[in-house]
Order: C-alpha cells, then sequence, then structure tokens
C-alpha cells in the first residue's frame, strides 16, 4: 500500500484474491485459518487492506488486531469515523468467536453493539483492539471487544453475538 500527506493526498492498495482463502472454509479449522492468515501462508482478507490494520494475533478464544489511525481513517469532524472503529471491534470479536471453531462449522454475526467512548485520532496512537468469546453453545456465541489507544484508554466496546452454522466443504 502507498499512502501520501502532501497537499494532493492519495492513497492506493491491493489484494489478493479473497476466494483462495474462502476455498479453505469447511476444511480447516478457525484457529488454523487465522494462524495460516497471520503466518502469511494465506493472504490476510481484503478489507484489512483497506483500512489499513497493522497486525493481528490469534489463539483459541482471542483475538488481537492493531490499527495505525490515518487521515484516510477520517469522518467530516476530523476524528477515526465510527464505522472503521466498528469494523475493528466487530473483527476482533467475531475472529475470536472464529478461533473456537472446528472444521466445518461456520458463524455469521447476529449483532454488534457498540459504545464509543472518546474521539480517536492519528494523535492517539497504536489501536489496539482485543476480542474474546464470553460464551459459546452449540448454536450461538458471545463475545466481546475493547478498543484501547496508545496509552492504554479505553475508547470503544461492542458485544457481538454470532450465530454457529454447519458447512460444507467447497467441491474439489
Amino acid at each position: 500500500m502507498t499512502q501520501t500527506q502532501d497537499a494532493t493526498r492519495s492513497r492506493t492498495f491491493s489484494w489478493s484474491d479473497p476466494s483462495i482463502n474462502a476455498a479453505q472454509i469447511g476444511r480447516r479449522s478457525g484457529l488454523d485459518l487465522l494462524r495460516a492468515m497471520v503466518a502469511g501462508e494465506l493472504a490476510a482478507p481484503p478489507v484489512m487492506h483497506l483500512i489499513d490494520m497493522a497486525s493481528m494475533t490469534a489463539e483459541e478464544g482471542r483475538v488481537v488486531v492493531e490499527l495505525q489511525p490515518q487521515e484516510f481513517h477520517y469522518n467530516p469532524l476530523g476524528t477515526v469515523h465510527g464505522g472503521v472503529i466498528s469494523t475493528l471491534l466487530d473483527t476482533a470479536a467475531a475472529c475470536a468467536v472464529h478461533s473456537t471453531l472446528p472444521a466445518g462449522i461456520g458463524y455469521t454475526t447476529l449483532d454488534l453493539n457498540v459504545k464509543f467512548l472518546r474521539p480517536v485520532t492519528v494523535n492517539s496512537g497504536t489501536l489496539r483492539c482485543e476480542g474474546t468469546v464470553l460464551q459459546q453453545g452449540r448454536r450461538t456465541a458471545l463475545a466481546e471487544a475493547r478498543l484501547t489507544d496508545g496509552r492504554d484508554r479505553l475508547v470503544a466496546h461492542a458485544t457481538s453475538s454470532c450465530l454457529l452454522l454447519p458447512l460444507e466443504p467447497p467441491a474439489a
């Protein structure tokens, strides 16, 4: 990805074919898929390039993503857009659920409840978003995500319910 911060501010980025990762759905556990992305064995999903997520770590029931706030994240008020913050929270919470799923089981987010607690700007420092699974049953899971700034202050919080569903591996 390239970015300029001169008077003409522009940004370009590229991504890999998302169907390559999609072909792994149902064949590998969620944690295995996430760790393959972290290790670079599978490409990061396009949304990570779109908002310029810096990193991800994954263990069973817990995922951490980071982002360095940039001007291209801003809304008209000069702060990071709530949609970018919500995307980080949704990613961390849902991927935490994904990290607990065996091969053949997928999920979809049923809801995302976000609380914005303080504004975020380029001066906020690296944002760290930690998602953890709070409860998991046979059909649903509940997760939370906490977003902190570079001074370790809580800037946003979310809870998310996910529906767990059986997946058919793609035809070979």
